[in-house]
């Protein structure tokens, strides 16, 4: 992103030990102010060592993944400070609440989580305090968070489509439809081309029933031998990083090609 001029403050919201990948971040410093998100003494110290220049701790709020405890936010931003980093503020993901189908509902737990979150930007210092993600995207107003980390809203898939979310699908995998019969239709589309961890994908007007390793079964009308059909993945992230290049397309015409370069991350 920093290569393509996308932005000139970029906040990667994930702790790295890889000396290769911090290595490569700190040269990246020299295109954008690159930030990167610690939680532990060690994360901290290997930031500094290939010399990141800016952090944000990373709190956990409730999701049981990265994140430190909320009572030792504090500490890690002094030792951050002690290794010459500049400490920005801190983050936290409500990700366990992103599905929540009750609005109020969300919207109260979301809130208690920012409250963890905001009493330990207090010990922590700086200016930022990021959260959030697409499911929970509209529920910060009041909360002191300062920027929200929306992503799959840009592309969208089935899982969040359920939430009724005012953003449209704009990625698809294509297949072919490759065998028929008189009860059910094969894509070349399978386990090997969709993240599959939210369920199986869907195709429109038609019944997905199951995907294997290189195939979807599925049943409907208004498709032939050899049609090529739209699959819209159940989750877009772990379905981007399956895939080498995407082909930006305008009225069905292929207007740009680009290249998926996490594949060697």
């Amino acid at each position: 992103m920093a290569r393509a001029g996308v932005g000139d403050d970029l906040l990667l919201a994930n702790e790295v030990l890889d000396a290769s990948r911090l290595s490569a971040l700190a040269d990246a410093q020299n295109s954008a102010r690159i930030t990167v998100a610690v939680d532990s003494d060690t994360t901290i110290d290997a930031a500094a060592v290939a010399g990141i220049e800016n952090v944000v701790i990373d709190v956990n709020v409730g999701l049981p993944r990265c994140g430190c405890a909320p009572t030792d936010a504090g500490r890690l931003a002094e030792r951050a400070r002690t290794r010459g980093m500049n400490v920005r503020g801190v983050m936290g993901y409500e990700g366990h609440l992103m599905m929540v189908a009750d609005r109020d509902d969300k919207r109260r737990q979301v809130h208690e989580a920012m409250s963890t979150l905001v009493n330990a930007a207090r010990d922590v210092g700086g200016d930022i305090i990021s959260a959030g993600g697409t499911g929970t995207y509209d529920m910060f107003e009041g909360t002191g968070v300062t920027e929200v980390q929306a992503g799959s809203y840009a592309l969208m898939d089935t899982h969040y489509a359920t939430l009724g979310l005012p953003f449209e699908q704009a990625m698809w995998v294509v297949g072919s439809v490759i065998s028929e019969n008189d009860q059910w239709k094969v894509l070349d589309v399978g386990l090997k081309a969709l993240g599959m961890d939210h369920g199986n994908p869907s195709l429109a007007d038609n019944t997905v029933w199951f995907c294997s390793d290189e195939h979807l079964t599925f049943s409907g009308a208004g498709t032939s031998l050899g049609d090529r059909v739209r699959v819209t993945p159940a989750h877009i992230d772990p379905t981007m990083a399956m895939h080498s290049v995407a082909h930006v397309v305008e009225n069905d015409l292929v207007v740009d090609t680009w290249p998926i370069d996490l594949r060697g991350w």
